[in-house]
């Protein structure tokens, strides 16, 4: 029984440090178009280890690829701005990675909320 107690209050904090990650990253997000989400990128590498062998360990992983595939598609967006030529195209790349991003942030907050793993 003290067990469980125990578990249970490990699998809250570790849940409990990704929610407030997620609002991190949304944050971040909003306000400087995810310039500062290495911050919380940097505790999400660390604490994911922590929360192996629960439905949170899929948020952190969610959280770090999020990011990398958001870097990604923002420097191709900036190469095609080097370009000249390929601008709007660029400006095209950026605004679908925004609402793909976005969307992956939403998501991963709502099923954390639902106590369920992120997809993989």
């Amino acid at each position: 029984m003290s067990q469980d107690i125990i578990l249970d209050s490990q699998l809250q904090q570790s849940k409990n440090l990704a929610w407030w990650l997620y609002l991190i990253h949304g944050a971040s997000f909003v306000f400087s178009l995810g310039a500062f989400s290495f911050i919380p990128l940097i505790i999400n590498y660390v604490k994911r280890d922590e929360a192996a062998g629960t439905f949170v360990y899929s948020h952190h992983s969610w959280m770090i690829r999020s990011f990398w595939w958001y870097v990604a598609w923002i420097v191709v967006g900036a190469v095609l701005w080097i370009t000249i030529i390929g601008i709007p195209l660029a400006f095209l790349v950026w605004g679908v990675a925004w609402l793909w991003k976005a969307y992956r942030l939403l998501r991963g907050f709502l099923d954390l909320n639902n106590n369920t793993p992120v997809p993989m």
